[in-house]
Protein backbone atom coordinates (compact mmCIF):
# COMPACT_ATOMS: atom_id res chain seq x y z
CA UNK A 1 0.00 0.00 0.00
CA UNK A 2 1.21 3.50 -0.85
CA UNK A 3 -0.19 6.52 0.91
CA UNK A 4 1.06 10.07 1.08
CA UNK A 5 -0.77 13.46 1.18
CA UNK A 6 -3.53 13.81 3.81
CA UNK A 7 -2.80 10.30 4.99
CA UNK A 8 0.32 10.61 3.24
CA UNK A 9 -0.72 10.85 -1.36
CA UNK A 10 -0.63 8.12 -3.85
CA UNK A 11 1.49 8.75 -6.92
CA UNK A 12 2.64 5.92 -9.15
CA UNK A 13 1.95 2.50 -7.60
CA UNK A 14 4.89 1.22 -5.62
CA UNK A 15 3.63 -2.36 -5.63
CA UNK A 16 3.63 -2.98 -9.37
CA UNK A 17 3.46 -6.33 -11.14
CA UNK A 18 7.15 -7.02 -10.57
CA UNK A 19 6.85 -6.34 -6.84
CA UNK A 20 3.74 -8.51 -6.55
CA UNK A 21 5.45 -11.39 -8.37
CA UNK A 22 8.65 -11.09 -6.36
CA UNK A 23 6.94 -10.91 -2.98
CA UNK A 24 4.72 -13.81 -3.99
CA UNK A 25 7.88 -15.89 -4.41
CA UNK A 26 9.22 -14.71 -1.06
CA UNK A 27 6.07 -14.82 1.07
CA UNK A 28 3.37 -16.70 -0.85
CA UNK A 29 0.90 -15.87 -3.62
CA UNK A 30 -0.99 -12.68 -2.83
CA UNK A 31 1.11 -11.85 0.25
CA UNK A 32 3.02 -8.55 0.42
CA UNK A 33 4.28 -9.04 3.99
CA UNK A 34 6.00 -11.91 5.82
CA UNK A 35 4.87 -14.70 8.08
CA UNK A 36 2.12 -16.26 5.97
CA UNK A 37 -1.22 -17.28 7.43
CA UNK A 38 0.41 -18.21 10.75
CA UNK A 39 1.41 -14.61 11.43
CA UNK A 40 -2.00 -13.34 10.33
CA UNK A 41 -3.63 -15.72 12.79
CA UNK A 42 -1.31 -14.53 15.54
CA UNK A 43 -2.28 -10.90 14.90
CA UNK A 44 -5.92 -11.99 15.16
CA UNK A 45 -5.46 -14.26 18.17
CA UNK A 46 -8.43 -14.08 20.56
CA UNK A 47 -10.44 -11.93 18.12
CA UNK A 48 -13.59 -13.77 17.04
CA UNK A 49 -14.42 -12.79 13.46
CA UNK A 50 -17.22 -15.31 12.87
CA UNK A 51 -20.28 -13.52 11.55
CA UNK A 52 -18.67 -10.09 11.87
CA UNK A 53 -17.86 -7.31 9.39
CA UNK A 54 -14.11 -6.83 8.88
CA UNK A 55 -12.02 -4.16 7.17
CA UNK A 56 -8.57 -5.18 5.92
CA UNK A 57 -6.80 -1.83 5.69
CA UNK A 58 -3.96 -1.86 3.15
CA UNK A 59 -4.95 -5.28 1.83
CA UNK A 60 -2.43 -5.41 -1.00
CA UNK A 61 -2.89 -8.27 -3.46
CA UNK A 62 -5.52 -9.94 -1.30
CA UNK A 63 -3.81 -13.10 -0.12
CA UNK A 64 -4.31 -12.21 3.53
CA UNK A 65 -7.90 -11.03 2.99
CA UNK A 66 -8.81 -14.34 1.37
CA UNK A 67 -7.13 -16.31 4.15
CA UNK A 68 -9.21 -14.42 6.71
CA UNK A 69 -12.36 -15.06 4.66
CA UNK A 70 -11.64 -18.81 4.57
CA UNK A 71 -10.24 -19.44 8.02
CA UNK A 72 -12.08 -16.96 10.24
CA UNK A 73 -15.56 -17.01 8.63
CA UNK A 74 -16.53 -13.35 8.86
CA UNK A 75 -19.93 -12.25 7.57
CA UNK A 76 -17.94 -10.16 5.12
CA UNK A 77 -14.47 -8.69 4.72
CA UNK A 78 -13.59 -5.61 2.70
CA UNK A 79 -10.03 -5.25 1.48
CA UNK A 80 -9.04 -1.61 1.03
CA UNK A 81 -5.95 -0.22 -0.69
CA UNK A 82 -5.07 2.97 -2.53
CA UNK A 83 -3.16 1.13 -5.27
CA UNK A 84 -5.13 -0.13 -8.24
CA UNK A 85 -2.76 -2.91 -9.44
CA UNK A 86 -2.96 -4.82 -6.15
CA UNK A 87 -6.74 -4.38 -5.94
CA UNK A 88 -7.13 -5.76 -9.49
CA UNK A 89 -5.05 -8.79 -8.44
CA UNK A 90 -7.13 -9.25 -5.31
CA UNK A 91 -10.46 -9.10 -7.17
CA UNK A 92 -9.24 -11.73 -9.65
CA UNK A 93 -8.00 -13.96 -6.83
CA UNK A 94 -11.33 -13.73 -4.97
CA UNK A 95 -13.22 -14.63 -8.15
CA UNK A 96 -10.92 -17.60 -8.80
CA UNK A 97 -11.31 -18.83 -5.22
CA UNK A 98 -15.09 -18.49 -5.25
CA UNK A 99 -14.95 -16.01 -2.36
CA UNK A 100 -16.39 -12.90 -4.00
CA UNK A 101 -19.58 -13.18 -1.95
CA UNK A 102 -17.56 -12.84 1.27
CA UNK A 103 -14.52 -10.78 0.24
CA UNK A 104 -14.80 -7.60 -1.78
CA UNK A 105 -12.12 -5.05 -2.58
CA UNK A 106 -12.21 -1.26 -2.72
CA UNK A 107 -9.69 1.32 -3.89
CA UNK A 108 -9.84 5.07 -3.42
CA UNK A 109 -7.39 7.98 -3.16
CA UNK A 110 -5.76 8.60 0.23
CA UNK A 111 -7.78 10.58 2.73
CA UNK A 112 -11.19 9.86 4.21
CA UNK A 113 -12.02 6.18 3.87
CA UNK A 114 -14.99 5.38 1.60
CA UNK A 115 -16.98 3.74 4.42
CA UNK A 116 -19.70 4.85 6.77
CA UNK A 117 -19.37 5.57 10.47
CA UNK A 118 -19.41 2.38 12.54
CA UNK A 119 -19.47 0.12 9.49
CA UNK A 120 -17.07 -2.56 10.80
CA UNK A 121 -16.79 -4.78 13.87
CA UNK A 122 -13.05 -5.31 13.36
CA UNK A 123 -10.33 -3.34 11.60
CA UNK A 124 -7.36 -5.50 10.63
CA UNK A 125 -4.13 -4.35 8.99
CA UNK A 126 -0.96 -6.22 8.12
CA UNK A 127 2.18 -4.12 7.67
CA UNK A 128 0.49 -1.34 5.67
CA UNK A 129 0.24 1.59 8.08
CA UNK A 130 3.96 2.29 7.63
CA UNK A 131 2.99 3.96 4.35
CA UNK A 132 0.79 6.50 6.17
CA UNK A 133 2.97 9.22 7.74
CA UNK A 134 0.12 10.87 9.67
CA UNK A 135 -0.63 8.19 12.25
CA UNK A 136 -2.85 10.55 14.24
CA UNK A 137 -5.20 11.21 11.29
CA UNK A 138 -5.15 7.53 10.35
CA UNK A 139 -6.31 6.31 13.74
CA UNK A 140 -9.06 8.94 13.92
CA UNK A 141 -10.38 7.56 10.64
CA UNK A 142 -10.10 3.90 11.69
CA UNK A 143 -11.88 4.79 14.94
CA UNK A 144 -14.67 6.38 12.90
CA UNK A 145 -15.39 3.31 10.77
CA UNK A 146 -15.40 0.93 13.77
CA UNK A 147 -18.59 0.13 15.62
CA UNK A 148 -18.73 0.89 19.36
CA UNK A 149 -17.01 -2.02 21.07
CA UNK A 150 -15.08 -2.83 17.89
CA UNK A 151 -11.49 -4.04 17.80
CA UNK A 152 -8.39 -2.93 15.92
CA UNK A 153 -5.88 -5.77 15.41
CA UNK A 154 -2.84 -4.97 13.32
CA UNK A 155 0.84 -5.40 12.72
CA UNK A 156 3.22 -2.83 11.31
CA UNK A 157 6.86 -1.92 10.78
CA UNK A 158 7.95 0.43 13.59
CA UNK A 159 11.17 2.21 14.42
CA UNK A 160 12.61 1.62 17.88
CA UNK A 161 12.96 5.29 18.90
CA UNK A 162 11.60 8.78 18.30
CA UNK A 163 14.77 10.42 17.06
CA UNK A 164 16.21 10.67 13.57
CA UNK A 165 16.88 7.33 11.85
CA UNK A 166 20.45 6.08 12.05
CA UNK A 167 22.65 5.99 8.96
CA UNK A 168 21.97 2.25 8.76
CA UNK A 169 18.20 2.81 8.87
CA UNK A 170 18.42 5.55 6.25
CA UNK A 171 20.39 3.18 4.02
CA UNK A 172 17.75 0.47 4.47
CA UNK A 173 14.84 2.84 3.70
CA UNK A 174 16.68 4.08 0.60
CA UNK A 175 17.26 0.49 -0.52
CA UNK A 176 13.54 -0.28 -0.15
CA UNK A 177 12.64 2.72 -2.28
CA UNK A 178 9.16 2.86 -0.72
CA UNK A 179 7.23 5.64 1.01
CA UNK A 180 7.96 4.67 4.61
CA UNK A 181 6.53 6.80 7.41
CA UNK A 182 8.06 4.91 10.31
CA UNK A 183 7.16 5.82 13.89
CA UNK A 184 7.88 4.45 17.33
CA UNK A 185 5.60 2.34 19.51
CA UNK A 186 5.28 5.35 21.79
CA UNK A 187 3.88 7.45 18.95
CA UNK A 188 1.53 4.69 17.76
CA UNK A 189 0.12 4.21 21.25
CA UNK A 190 -0.26 7.96 21.81
CA UNK A 191 -2.02 8.36 18.45
CA UNK A 192 -4.39 5.46 19.21
CA UNK A 193 -5.26 6.93 22.61
CA UNK A 194 -5.75 10.42 21.18
CA UNK A 195 -8.18 9.00 18.61
CA UNK A 196 -10.24 7.51 21.43
CA UNK A 197 -9.07 3.91 21.50
CA UNK A 198 -8.69 2.11 24.83
CA UNK A 199 -6.68 -0.94 25.86
CA UNK A 200 -3.89 0.04 23.47
CA UNK A 201 -1.01 -2.44 23.33
CA UNK A 202 2.10 -2.79 21.16
CA UNK A 203 4.00 -6.10 21.18
CA UNK A 204 7.47 -6.18 19.61
CA UNK A 205 8.04 -8.87 16.98
CA UNK A 206 11.66 -7.90 16.31
CA UNK A 207 13.12 -11.15 17.67
CA UNK A 208 10.78 -13.20 15.47
CA UNK A 209 11.39 -11.34 12.23
CA UNK A 210 15.11 -10.86 12.84
CA UNK A 211 15.53 -14.63 12.52
CA UNK A 212 12.92 -15.04 9.76
CA UNK A 213 14.53 -12.33 7.63
CA UNK A 214 17.94 -13.98 7.96
CA UNK A 215 16.43 -17.18 6.57
CA UNK A 216 14.69 -15.26 3.78
CA UNK A 217 17.99 -13.73 2.71
CA UNK A 218 19.72 -17.11 2.72
CA UNK A 219 16.95 -18.63 0.60
CA UNK A 220 16.98 -15.70 -1.81
CA UNK A 221 20.70 -16.18 -2.33
CA UNK A 222 20.25 -19.96 -2.64
CA UNK A 223 17.22 -22.21 -3.26
CA UNK A 224 14.75 -19.41 -4.12
CA UNK A 225 17.08 -17.52 -6.42
CA UNK A 226 16.25 -19.33 -9.68
CA UNK A 227 12.50 -19.02 -9.07
CA UNK A 228 12.82 -15.34 -8.21
CA UNK A 229 14.99 -14.63 -11.26
CA UNK A 230 12.45 -16.39 -13.48
CA UNK A 231 9.72 -14.19 -12.00
CA UNK A 232 11.39 -10.77 -12.08
CA UNK A 233 14.88 -10.98 -13.56
CA UNK A 234 18.43 -10.99 -12.23
CA UNK A 235 18.72 -7.23 -11.55
CA UNK A 236 15.54 -7.14 -9.49
CA UNK A 237 16.72 -10.06 -7.38
CA UNK A 238 20.14 -8.50 -6.82
CA UNK A 239 18.47 -5.25 -5.71
CA UNK A 240 16.41 -7.15 -3.14
CA UNK A 241 19.42 -9.07 -1.86
CA UNK A 242 20.97 -5.66 -1.12
CA UNK A 243 17.71 -4.54 0.52
CA UNK A 244 17.45 -7.62 2.74
CA UNK A 245 21.13 -7.23 3.70
CA UNK A 246 20.53 -3.61 4.74
CA UNK A 247 17.36 -4.59 6.60
CA UNK A 248 19.16 -7.30 8.55
CA UNK A 249 21.50 -4.71 10.06
CA UNK A 250 18.66 -2.63 11.54
CA UNK A 251 16.77 -5.72 12.66
CA UNK A 252 19.87 -6.94 14.48
CA UNK A 253 20.34 -3.54 16.14
CA UNK A 254 16.67 -3.41 17.16
CA UNK A 255 16.05 -0.12 15.38
CA UNK A 256 13.69 -1.85 12.92
CA UNK A 257 10.97 -3.14 15.19
CA UNK A 258 7.99 -5.00 13.67
CA UNK A 259 5.12 -5.01 16.15
CA UNK A 260 1.59 -6.21 16.77
CA UNK A 261 -0.96 -3.59 17.79
CA UNK A 262 -4.27 -4.09 19.57
CA UNK A 263 -6.87 -1.53 20.70
CA UNK A 264 -10.63 -1.22 21.12
CA UNK A 265 -13.30 1.41 20.58
CA UNK A 266 -15.26 1.93 23.79
CA UNK A 267 -18.65 0.21 23.82
CA UNK A 268 -20.29 3.61 24.32
CA UNK A 269 -18.62 4.89 21.17
CA UNK A 270 -17.68 8.00 23.14
CA UNK A 271 -14.05 9.03 23.46
CA UNK A 272 -12.91 8.72 27.10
Amino acid sequence: MTARGEHGAAAEPEYDEAAIRFLGVMWGEGYLSPGGPQEVDRVLSSVDLKGRRVLDFGCGAGGITLHVARAHRPAGIVGYDVERPVIDRAVAAADAAGLSSVARFVSSPPGRLPFGDGEFDVVFSKDAMIHVPDKEALFVELYRVLKPGGVLAASDWLIGHDGAPSAEMQAYIAAEGLSFGMASARRYLAALAAAGFVGCVAESRNAWYRDVARGELERLKGPLRAQAVAAVGEAYVEKNIRTWTAMQKVLDSGEHCPAHLRASKPASGVRP
